[in-house]
C-alpha cells in the first residue's frame, strides 16, 4: 500500500445540504455518477455519500458507525486566513467550536463543526509551508 489518502467519504444524512456547506465554502463540485457528490482537491478528492447507503455497502448498521474521533484538516498559507475561513463556515451553517487562535508550538488554529457532524480544524502552520499548488507536507519541503 502506498503512503496516501486518495478518497475522503463522508456518510451523510441530507446529501443536499452537505453539498450547499461545501459549496458555501467555495468548492466546486466534480462530475460524479447519481448518490454521490464529490469535490476533487489537491491529491485527494471529498466524497459525499448517503449515511445509510455507506452503512449498507461497509455491512454494519448506521449505529455502529458512530462519529469516530477524526478531524479533517485545512492548512491555510496565511495566520490571517484561519479567522476568515472559520467566519465563513458559520456563515454557511457550521458551528465554531474553537475561534482562531495561537498554539503553543508555534501554529495558529481553530475548529468548525460541518453541519453534517464532520469536525473540521483549519490551521496555519509556519514550518509547513504550502507548495504553489496548495500541497501541504509535514515540516515543508
Amino acid at each position: 500500500m502506498e503512503q496516501r489518502v486518495s478518497l475522503i467519504t463522508l456518510g451523510v444524512e441530507d446529501m443536499a445540504k452537505a453539498a450547499a456547506f461545501y459549496e458555501a465554502l467555495g468548492w466546486k463540485r466534480a462530475e460524479s455518477p447519481d448518490g454521490v457528490i464529490a469535490f476533487d482537491m489537491v491529491g485527494q478528492t471529498l466524497g459525499l455519500y448517503p449515511l445509510t447507503a455507506l452503512a449498507e455497502d461497509i455491512g454494519l448498521p448506521v449505529s455502529a458507525l458512530g462519529q469516530g474521533a477524526i478531524t479533517l484538516s485545512h492548512n491555510t498559507r496565511a495566520k490571517e486566513d484561519v479567522a476568515e475561513i472559520l467566519a465563513r463556515a458559520e456563515v454557511a451553517g457550521a458551528e465554531v467550536l474553537k475561534p482562531a487562535a495561537d498554539v503553543f508550538w508555534g501554529g495558529h488554529h481553530g475548529y468548525f463543526r460541518a453541519p453534517d457532524g464532520s469536525i473540521w480544524e483549519i490551521a496555519h502552520n509556519p514550518f509547513s509551508t504550502l507548495g504553489e499548488n496548495g500541497a501541504f507536507r509535514w515540516n515543508g519541503y
